[in-house]
């Protein structure tokens, strides 16, 4: 191969972030051929001061990312795997997911036990803003949206704001949170504090150097909550949540579903060897509700 590994990513501080550590894993197999970004604007980021769920929700912070692999301009995606949609982009493989950061969603400005009664949490989630809701039904809600520095430097306006931990971690901004909320208080995202680095199916050299930094267990569990949401969310605009966990040769998955107010909350784990299936199962455990909360 010729030329430097072309990276694609949003051009936001924790993007490139995201990015530099791939390329940084990569460095053995890249040798003297070294790698470069290309920034690429999305529609999530020119559309910052709108609602996820009003310009489209999963798939606004990566489609021009892989459509410019597609296109030939890069080689590689990179991208908060929590951002992915549930199914593959056509003509892309997700080639490796490095090891995963913390999963957990972090307040800042306040804890949980803290906040005054009435209190003002901004979140642009509705997942987040569900259950806080269910944990306590007196908070207020506000929208929040831009990357982690805007939000950050919104926080005083509000009592707190959420966040998901792995951004302020990889950003040196950790000093900033006031509590992390363990996935049993809050379930965290589909794929949340993980990475997913994409390539085109075709490209075989790429995808065996991209296939070198895989970190096995966290792909088992990405994979079960990538397919829950391919089983349950593709056809649910209900707040949803899994995380997975790896316990031997098992994969516990724990998933919600939630009404938009959070009034009512339900929540299943499963366990099996199978990754996908484990996924697909609570899926299934939890679409019997999906009438009852529509």
């Amino acid at each position: 191969m010729s030329g430097p590994l072309r990276v694609a990513t949003r051009g936001s501080a924790l993007a490139r972030w995201q990015a530099e550590r791939v390329v940084a894993r990569l460095q053995d197999c890249l040798g003297d051929r070294g790698a470069e970004l290309v920034v690429i604007e999305t529609t999530g980021d020119q559309r910052a001061d709108e609602p996820l769920h009003a310009i489209g929700g999963t798939g606004v912070f990566v489609k021009e990312v892989q459509a410019a692999v597609l296109a030939g301009q890069a080689d590689v995606a990179v991208h908060s795997a929590k951002d992915l949609p549930a199914q593959s982009f056509p003509g892309l493989v997700l080639a490796a997911i490095p090891e995963r950061a913390d999963p957990r969603d972090a307040l800042v400005g306040s804890t949980l036990a803290d906040l005054p009664t009435g209190a003002v949490v901004a979140t642009g989630s509705v997942r987040r803003r569900a259950q806080l809701a269910h944990l306590r039904p007196d908070l207020g809600f506000a929208e929040l949206r831009g990357n982690i520095h805007t939000r950050l430097e919104r926080a005083a306006g509000f009592a707190a704001i959420v966040v998901a931990a792995a951004a302020l971690d990889r950003l040196d901004l950790s000093s900033r949170i006031a509590e992390r909320l363990d996935p049993a208080v809050m379930v965290p995202q589909v794929a949340q504090g993980a990475l997913a680095v994409e390539c085109r199916v075709d490209d075989q050299a790429t995808l065996a150097q991209l296939q070198t930094i895989n970190d096995p267990t966290a792909e088992r569990a990405v994979v079960a909550e990538r397919a829950f949401l391919a089983e349950l969310g593709s056809g649910c605009s209900l707040p949803i949540g899994a995380y997975a966990q790896i316990e031997g040769a098992d994969v516990v998955i724990t998933g919600i579903l939630s009404s938009y107010d959070g009034r009512v909350v339900y929540r299943e784990t499963v366990r099996d060897e199978r990754a996908v299936v484990a996924g697909q199962t609570l899926a299934g455990a939890l679409s019997q509700f999906a009438g009852v909360l529509a």
